[in-house]
């Protein structure tokens, strides 16, 4: 498999990337990135002279960008030894990845636009370095490891989960007892859901949209399947935008916070009627389905931020056009046969990392730094754990939240002996 990797270096790395030449253009984006992680690179400071993580194998398959880059040279800062893949096929900076392979010594296997066979192969690539701590963003390597190599879950000390969908797969497996090894739930730390889920994809998502179509969004509408931590973020900045903001729900504590916060909310079937922009973010299948094409008006575009390409009925969508024409790199358009067009962007799949460069890097960095934390816990409570899903420890989500803030200079304030006391009785 190896490709691309013609290089010499200090270590052995292997890859299969797009072309090294592009390392130079990555090691400055990397280098770009870092200085809006300050979390981050604290962590890789305090890992170079400690080296927690020495001699551990880490198999990593996630978003291949700038940000994800500055995690790798933490695990690297640690001692560790780091084979990444991708996450989607759709994601990967070439650049990052060829500076990864040259610069830091992670071995990459990910290529922007490749097949779901390449896909599947780097996955296995991965599980061949035999990892012993797996990060995950969207579970496809751990359920690679449950589902076809049985053999080497004995080997894997436990694993980080980045997203919404990995975790509610994780979960449904330890819930069935399948679970070999115990997982940190990154994605419901605090520091990552109130900022990465909720300012990071309201962002990124827009991000996408109008680098792919170059619409103008002010007097448009928007229509938000799913008003999570995601879902609100998009919301607001669709708001803030100068759009109608529709949101679709099924649960009905979120669709009333929805309409306190001054939004429509309507089933999917009627919403399809004045959608001019449609965005997902539930993580389940079908958001957009049947009864909402039929109802739905000429011209809208659709995009997903869930992080599978499961939200957006494509099957209906390429069994029932008349045509379907390419209008420009991700961004499709089909042609139904009463004449309606229907333009979807990124064939379904995450529009802020394949139309745009995903989460900006202030964001990523208190996720990230979750992530490594996460890592180093688990390696040295590896004895203590059981195979099970696991919130963040407060005191790593506390911490990164406290050098967030040094970080931006901002201080806060803290309790006195007599509030913590008074707040902890109830005889006063």
């Amino acid at each position: 498999m190896p490709k691309n990797c013609d290089i010499e270096t200090a270590e052995p790395t292997s890859c299969d990337i797009k072309d090294i030449t592009l390392a130079d253009a990555g090691k400055a984006r990397i280098l770009w990135a870092e200085r809006d992680m300050p979390v981050l690179r604290r962590i890789r400071e305090r890992f170079t002279e400690e080296r927690p993580l020495e001699g551990v194998h880490v198999g990593a398959c996630m978003h291949v960008t700038t940000e994800t880059a500055n995690l790798m040279r933490a695990l690297v800062a640690g001692g560790a030894s780091v084979t990444l893949c991708a996450s989607n096929p759709l994601s990967t900076q070439d650049d990052t990845a060829a500076s990864l392979v040259r610069d830091f010594g992670v071995n990459v296997y990910a290529i922007a636009g490749e097949s779901m066979d390449s896909y599947n192969a780097h996955i296995e690539a991965v599980i061949a370095t035999n990892p012993q701590i797996v990060m995950d963003d969207g579970a496809d390597l751990d359920t690679a490891l449950h589902t076809h190599h049985a053999d080497k879950l004995a080997g894997v000390i436990g694993g980080t989960e980045e997203t919404t969908t990995g975790v509610m797969r994780l979960a449904s497996m330890a819930a069935e007892g399948t679970l070999a090894y115990p997982v940190f739930n990154i994605n419901d730390a605090n520091t990552k859901h109130c900022f990465d889920n909720h300012y990071g994809t309201g962002q990124s998502t827009l991000d996408g949209i109008v680098r792919a179509t170059n619409r103008l969004l002010c007097g448009r509408t928007m229509v938000v399947s799913g008003y999570g931590y995601c879902g609100s973020g998009l919301a607001l900045r669709a708001k803030g935008m100068g759009m109608r903001v529709i949101v679709c729900e099924v649960d009905a504590c979120k669709a009333l916070e929805a309409h306190m916060e001054g939004y429509e909310v309507m089933p999917a079937a009627e919403a399809a009627k004045h959608a001019d922009v449609w965005v997902t973010v539930t993580g389940d299948c079908k958001v957009i389905d049947a009864p909402a094409f039929e109802n739905m008006k000429d011209g809208a575009i659709l995009a997903n931020s869930g992080h599978f390409d499961s939200e957006i009925n494509m099957t209906w969508l390429e069994e029932n056009a008349a045509e379907k024409r390419t209008l420009k790199h991700l961004v499709d358009e089909y042609v139904l046969a009463d004449g309606r067009t229907i333009t979807v962007l990124a064939e379904g799949r995450l529009v802020n990392l394949s139309c745009a460069e995903g989460h900006p890097a202030s964001v990523m960095d208190m996720s990230f730094a979750n992530q490594v934390l996460a890592a180093e816990y688990l390696y040295h409570h590896k004895n203590e754990l059981e195979n099970r899903v696991y919130d963040v420890p407060a005191e790593i989500d506390d911490g990164v939240a406290r050098v967030k803030l040094e970080t931006l200079g901002v201080a806060i304030d803290e309790l006195t002996d007599e509030q913590i006391a008074y707040m902890n009785s109830w005889n006063f």
